[in-house]
């Protein structure tokens, strides 16, 4: 008569061989559509909210954040992406920026931007706040002055006599210029640079309200549209390209350090289990643009590759063995082999 331990050993070949045919050739197929299918009508059955709770899952995308957004590979990729992204923009002379990117959403943002009104006055309302901000528009403002003298010297200059005056006009300036330095009209000028600021803010006001700035930036993405993506390349550098996005991802990986980030993300997590709390697992996929046919593609896309290679260096057979053995050599069944 057989040992009972004979006849478990000889099980669990048994099954260890039907398990590898499972995930051989078309079985393989087989066995993913219906495993998919039977998934599916369990998920169909599963609320979301009532499996994953709220904390757990601020967790587990707090968790993904932290690891994935400061990966090694990330960090060692950043700069090898952007190189190869401008090698790429170097070599294509096929397509326009018009084709990749649509006219548009680039015409509607330009709009939102521009009509963002409460925006634009807060910005240029804490700019007057700068001192060094007003000093700046003072200098611009200065600028536009000085060279509005200048045009305005070189056609008088041309009057005999006139240079001489203008001259001498120009040193009596400079003068009083530098004995103002530290006086009251010394404060008078800083006074000055608050109100070019001002008058700076105003003009930039007027412009973005009055003048036609989205015709004009459309007609700059028009004139741009039909040119090759090369031609990005003229406005900056392969360098350049490499240091902005490594910067960026400096910014990116430091601000998601920050405990109000993390606060952002929670924030993030509780809005989407008020949106898609009450739907089962199953009917989440199509809100994810997922079916059973995507998800079965893409197993069968990778799976088939990674089974073949386990077969064959004698893994998967070992691992399934391992996983069954213990069931087919224990006392309740070898009992019942014996019985």
């Amino acid at each position: 008569m057989t040992e009972p331990r004979e006849i478990a050993e000889r099980l669990l070949d048994a099954q260890v061989e039907f398990l590898l045919g499972e995930v051989t050739g078309d079985r393989f197929t087989e066995v993913v559509a219906r495993d998919i299918e039977a998934v599916l009508e369990v998920a169909d059955t599963l609320v979301f909210r009532d499996i994953v709770e709220l904390d757990q899952a601020k967790q587990t995308v707090r968790t993904i954040v932290d690891l994935i957004g400061g990966s090694p590979v990330l960090a060692d990729m950043a700069g090898v992406f952007a190189d190869s992204i401008y090698d790429h923009i170097a070599e294509n002379n096929d397509d326009t920026l018009g084709q990749v990117v649509d006219r548009e959403p680039v015409e509607a943002l330009l709009e939102k931007i521009l009509g963002m009104h409460q925006a634009q006055e807060r910005i240029l309302d804490r700019l007057t706040e700068s001192p060094l901000v007003a000093t700046v528009a003072a200098k611009f403002v200065d600028k536009l002055i000085n060279d509005f003298v200048a045009a305005n010297r070189e056609r008088a200059e041309k009057i005999p006599g006139v240079s001489s005056l203008m001259s001498l006009g120009q040193s009596a300036a400079n003068r009083a210029k530098k004995a103002a330095d530290g006086t009251f009209v010394g404060d008078l000028a800083g006074k000055g640079a608050l109100f070019a600021l001002k008058r700076t803010n105003n003009a930039i006001r007027e412009m973005l309200r009055d003048a036609p700035v989205h015709p004009a930036a459309m007609e700059f993405w028009d004139l741009h549209a039909d040119e090759p993506v090369s031609g990005l390349r003229e406005y900056l550098t392969k360098k350049d390209l490499n240091e902005l996005v490594l910067i960026c991802y400096e910014i990116a990986v430091t601000t998601r350090e920050k405990e109000y980030f993390g606060l952002l993300v929670d924030e993030c997590v509780e809005v989407f289990f008020q949106k898609y709390g009450g739907y089962t697992l199953a009917a989440m996929l199509p809100e994810l643009g997922l079916t059973g046919d995507d998800i079965a593609t893409e197993i069968l896309r990778y799976g088939p590759a990674v089974i073949e290679g386990a077969k064959r260096n004698g893994v998967l057979a070992a691992l399934i063995r391992q996983r069954l053995e213990p069931f087919y050599t224990s006392e309740a069944v070898l009992a019942i082999l014996a019985g």
